[in-house]
């Protein structure tokens, strides 16, 4: 029984990583965010929008806890899912915690790329959104920092650094 969470900030490359991973390794994928639109049939924008942050948190969490109890199955979550309720706790007792560290220029580059789709991003100009990037990894990163295992998520651009990035995963999960 493996269950293996891949944490982060947005456009850390779990949803990459943890694909490829699941695929090679034979096991299920879950993107948290797309398993609550499905679950909801709603947009995560949307549910934040009627329900507020507070509520789609709360939403979030019951969500993480349902697919937390999968087996065989790599977790990609949200980006603030670790820095609420007992989430980290939650996910360290469940299965193995991966954080995805970044530099900021390089989620600075990869999110400049698709802020179109990132509802929070999309207006930002390049100035907020490296200010944004910075203040809340700041924020986030003690949540992250209690995860079992640091795993560099830049080298996610190709099909190669993807198979060196999958292989480089199994090693440190062995």
């Amino acid at each position: 029984m493996k269950r293996i969470f891949l944490i982060g900030y947005m456009g850390s490359g779990k949803t990459t990583l943890g694909k490829a991973y699941a695929r090679e390794n034979e096991l299920a994928f879950i993107d948290l965010d797309w398993y609550i639109e499905e679950r909801m049939h709603q947009s995560i924008s949307d549910l934040f929008a009627k329900q507020g942050e507070a509520g789609f948190r709360e939403l979030e969490r019951k969500m993480l806890h349902e697919a937390g109890e999968f087996e065989d199955t790599v977790i990609a979550c949200g980006g603030g899912t670790p820095c609420f309720f007992d989430n980290m706790e939650y996910m360290n007792a469940a299965g193995d915690t991966v954080f995805l560290d970044v530099h900021p220029d390089v989620l600075f580059r990869r999110l400049k790329v698709a802020k179109a789709k990132r509802p929070l991003l999309a207006n930002k100009t390049d100035e907020e959104l490296m200010d944004t990037i910075i203040s809340t990894l700041k924020r986030r990163l003690p949540f992250y920092e209690q995860a079992h295992f640091r795993f560099n998520g830049e080298k996610l651009e190709n099909r190669e650094q993807i198979s060196e990035s999958v292989r480089r995963l199994k090693e440190l999960l062995s």
